[in-house]
C-alpha cells in the first residue's frame, strides 16, 4: 500500500481525487486503489515541555536557565492525538510513503517530522502541490522526487522550531520570575516575534504621547486663468524660516505677501504633464486582505481570517486562504471566466461588475513563477447563496472576487498636471490630475485624488483674484489599527535603519506568517499588553513596562532577519544548524544576564499606557504594590513557534491546537 500524508484534509481530498481509482473514506483517510491518503491538521506534533526533559523543571526557577535540552522531544498536540493514531496504524500497513506538506519550509517540517516521530524507516518521496486544481495535482502526482533531496529545508525548519522553543521558554521565564520578585504575579511572556511586534506599538504610542505639536503656515492664491481658475500655494524660498520639509513657521512673511497678492499679476512659468498608466491591484493574500477589510469594513485581522476559513470550508466559495502570495497559476487563467461568472451570479454588486470584464485580458497576476506554496485567494467559482452569508461574510467574499475580476478591466489612466506660477516674484505650485479613462477604478472606492486642472498653456498670464493664510500644525502619528499593524508587519523592513538588515527583512516574510499575523494581535491583547480603544491598538501599561524592561534587542526586529540570514544558509546553501543554535545559546545566556528585577521594578513604576478592559474569568494574574498594570492572561501564555514562550504557564493552551503554524508568542 502507498500512503500519501498531506499537510491538510483540503490537499488530502485533492490528491485523492487525481487518483486514477475510486474514491472510498475511512476513518481518518481516503483509500483509491492501493493508494491510502491521509493527513495532517497543521502541526500535529509540537516542542515538548521543560519537565518533559526534567520533572524539576516543572517548578520556575532561575537558577535552571538557561533550559538547553540535550535530545530534543515532540510531544503530540491535545486535539491531535486520533490523528496521530490514524497515521500510525497506516504506516504499519504501508509499503511507500509520500510525503505531500507544502511546498515551503514548515510544509516541510510538518509533515517529517510526523514521519520520523512515528518510526518510519523506508524511503520517503515528496509530492509538491501548490495548485488545487485537478489537472496540476495529476501533473504533480506523475512527478515524485526523493525527500532525501529536500532535507536541508526540514533542518532549517527544524532549527527554526528548536530556537523559538529556547527564546521563548527561557527569557518568558525569567521575566516572569523577576516580575515575581517586584511584586508582579503573573507570566511575562516573551518572543521573537510578539515582543517585537509589541515594541512597535509602544513606540508608537511614545511617539504620540511626547509628541509637540509645531505651528507652520501656508499660503494660497487663487488664479484666473485664460480657461477657468485654479488655486495655487505659495512655494517659500530658503531665505524665511522653514523646518526640514520646506514648511514655514513664521506667519509674518505669509501675511504681508497675502496682503500684496489680491489683483496682482503673475505668468504660468512652468508646467508639466505626466500621462501614467496603472494597472488593477492583485488578487489579495491573506495581510493584504485583512489590511483593506480593516479599512474598508472594521474588521479586525482576527475575524478576517475567521471569516476566510469559513468561505473556505463551510461555503466552499473561496480557495485556500492563509497564502502569502498575491498571483494566480497561469492555468487557471482559461477557467477564468466560467469560475467568475459562477462567483458573481449571487451578488447583486459583482453581477453588475461583470459586464464590463473583457477575458481576452491578460495581466500580470497569471504568472506560475510568482506562485510558491499557494496561490492568491480567489472564487472557486461556486455560486454564493446570500440567505447563508452573514453580512462580513458577503463583504469579504466581495472583495476576494473583485480583486479578481478586476484583472480583466483596463488600466487606469491618468493625466497628471504640475504647475508653478511666478507672482510678484514669488513661486505659487499648483496640481491637479485628470482621468482619461477610469479602468478599475469603478470597482474600487479608493479615496480621490487632486482634482483637475483647467486647460493649461505655458507662458499664459494669471490673475489674483483672493488669497490667505492657514494657520496649521504638525500632527503625531497615527495610532496603529489592525490595518497598519498588519501593514508594519509585511513590510518590517521598513522600521530599521541598517541597510543590510532592511535587505534582508525585505527578502522575508517580515514579522509573522499569513497565517499568524491575526494570532499574534489577538494573543498580545488576550495577555493585557495591547488593548483596542475604537479602531487604534494601544500598548497597555504592562505592554510598556514589559518593553522597558527588556534588553533593546528583543523588542526590535533585527533578530528576525539574522535568524533568516541563518536558516536561508541552512536551507539553501546545505550550512549544519548547530553552529546557530550554539550562536543562539551564547545570545540567550547574555540576555538572561540581564534579567533584572530592578529596572523591571522602575519600569512598571514608571508604565504608562491603556488599561485592558476586564476580561471575565480569563485573568491570569494579579499585580501587587500599586503597579497598575494587569498581568498576562495564564490562558494565553503558551506560546509554541516563533518566539513562543512554549509551555509557560499551567492551562496555557488557548488558541495553539487551531493554528496551522503557531508562531510569536
Amino acid at each position: 500500500m502507498r500512503l500519501i500524508i498531506a499537510e491538510k484534509p483540503s490537499l488530502a481530498r485533492a490528491i485523492a481525487d487525481a487518483l486514477p481509482a475510486a474514491v472510498r473514506r475511512e476513518d481518518g483517510a481516503l483509500v483509491a486503489g492501493d493508494t491510502t491518503v491521509t493527513w495532517c491538521l497543521g502541526h500535529l506534533l509540537e516542542q515538548a515541555s521543560p519537565e518533559a526533559y526534567d520533572p524539576a523543571l516543572k517548578s520556575w526557577r532561575l537558577d535552571t536557565l538557561p533550559i538547553l535540552p540535550e535530545q530534543w522531544k515532540l510531544a503530540p498536540r491535545p486535539k491531535a492525538r486520533g490523528q496521530i493514531a490514524v497515521i500510525r496504524r497506516l504506516l504499519k500497513q504501508a509499503g511507500e510513503v509520500v510525503h505531500a506538506g507544502d511546498p515551503d519550509r514548515e510544509g516541510q517540517l510538518l509533515v517529517q517530522e510526523v514521519i520520523e516521530h512515528l518510526g518510519w524507516k523506508g524511503p520517503v518521496s515528496r509530492l509538491l502541490v501548490n495548485d488545487l486544481n485537478a489537472p496540476a495535482v495529476k501533473r504533480a502526482l506523475s512527478r515524485l522526487e526523493d525527500n532525501a533531496r529536500y532535507a536541508p529545508l526540514y533542518r532549517a525548519a527544524q532549527a527554526r522550531s528548536r530556537a523559538d522553543w529556547l527564546y521563548g521558554i527561557n527569557l518568558t521565564r525569567a521575566w516572569t520570575l523577576i516580575g515575581r520578585q517586584t511584586g508582579h504575579d503573573g507570566v511575562l511572556s516573551v518572543g521573537r516575534v510578539q515582543t517585537p511586534v509589541l515594541g512597535l506599538v509602544v513606540r508608537r504610542d511614545a511617539e504620540i504621547r511626547d509628541f509637540t505639536p509645531k505651528p507652520f503656515y501656508v499660503l494660497w492664491a487663487d488664479l484666473a486663468v485664460t480657461r477657468g481658475s485654479l488655486r495655487a500655494w505659495w512655494a517659500p524660498g530658503e531665505g524665511h524660516p522653514l523646518d526640514d520639509q520646506g514648511r514655514l513657521l513664521e506667519r509674518a512673511p505669509a501675511a504681508a505677501l497675502a496682503e500684496r497678492l489680491p489683483g496682482a499679476e503673475g505668468r504660468l512659468t512652468k508646467l508639466e504633464r505626466r500621462d501614467k498608466r496603472q494597472a488593477a491591484p492583485l488578487p489579495y493574500s491573506l495581510s493584504a486582505l485583512q489590511v483593506d477589510a480593516a479599512r474598508r469594513h472594521g474588521l479586525s485581522a482576527k475575524a478576517v481570517l475567521d471569516i476566510c476559513q469559513r468561505l473556505y470550508e463551510r461555503h466552499q466559495l473561496i480557495t485556500y486562504p492563509r497564502s502569502d502570495c498575491r498571483y494566480l497559476p497561469e492555468e487557471h487563467f482559461a477557467g477564468a471566466r466560467r469560475t467568475l461568472e459562477g462567483a458573481c451570479a449571487g451578488d447583486d454588486t459583482l453581477r453588475g461588475w461583470l459586464p464590463g470584464a473583457d477575458f481576452a485580458k491578460r495581466s500580470k497576476a497569471w504568472n506560475d513563477k510568482q506562485v510558491g506554496a499557494h496561490h492568491a485567494l480567489a472564487p472557486t467559482g461556486k455560486t454564493a447563496d446570500p440567505a447563508k452569508l452573514s453580512r462580513q461574510e458577503a463583504d469579504v467574499f466581495r472583495l476576494i472576487a473583485r480583486n479578481v475580476l478586476a484583472q480583466f478591466y483596463p488600466a487606469l489612466s491618468t493625466r497628471e498636471v504640475k504647475a508653478e506660477f511666478t507672482i510678484i516674484g514669488e513661486l505659487f505650485r499648483a496640481r491637479g490630475q485628470e482621468i482619461l479613462d477610469p479602468g478599475w477604478k469603478p470597482l474600487f472606492t479608493t479615496r480621490d485624488e487632486a482634482p483637475p486642472l483647467p486647460p493649461l498653456a505655458e507662458g499664459e498670464a494669471c490673475r489674483v483674484e483672493g488669497a490667505g493664510v492657514e494657520d496649521r500644525e504638525t500632527r503625531p502619528p497615527e495610532p496603529f489599527t489592525d490595518a497598519s499593524l498588519i501593514k508594519a508587519m509585511m513590510n518590517i523592513a521598513r522600521y530599521v535603519d541598517d541597510p543590510a538588515v532592511r535587505r534582508t527583512l525585505r527578502d522575508a516574510d517580515g514579522l509573522g506568517t499569513e497565517a499568524t499575523r491575526a494570532g499574534i494581535l489577538e494573543t498580545l491583547e488576550t495577555r493585557g499588553y495591547l488593548v483596542r480603544e475604537g479602531k487604534a491598538l494601544r500598548a497597555t501599561r504592562l505592554g510598556d513596562a514589559l518593553i522597558a524592561s527588556l534588553p533593546e534587542a528583543v523588542s526590535r526586529p533585527e533578530r528576525t532577519a539574522l535568524w533568516e540570514q541563518r536558516l536561508s544558509a541552512i536551507a539553501e546553501d546545505g550550512d549544519a544548524p548547530a553552529p546557530f543554535l550554539d550562536a543562539l545559546v551564547t545570545d540567550l545566556r547574555e540576555l538572561l544576564g540581564r534579567a533584572d528585577a530592578g529596572r523591571l521594578r522602575q519600569s512598571l513604576a514608571n508604565a504608562r499606557g491603556a488599561e485592558p478592559a476586564a476580561r471575565s474569568g480569563k485573568s491570569g494574574g494579579k499585580t501587587r504594590r500599586g503597579s497598575g498594570s494587569r498581568s498576562a492572561s495564564k490562558s494565553g501564555s503558551k506560546g509554541t513557534g516563533r518566539g513562543g514562550a512554549g509551555k509557560a504557564a499551567k492551562g496555557a493552551k488557548a488558541g495553539t491546537a487551531r493554528r496551522r503554524r503557531s508562531t510569536s508568542s
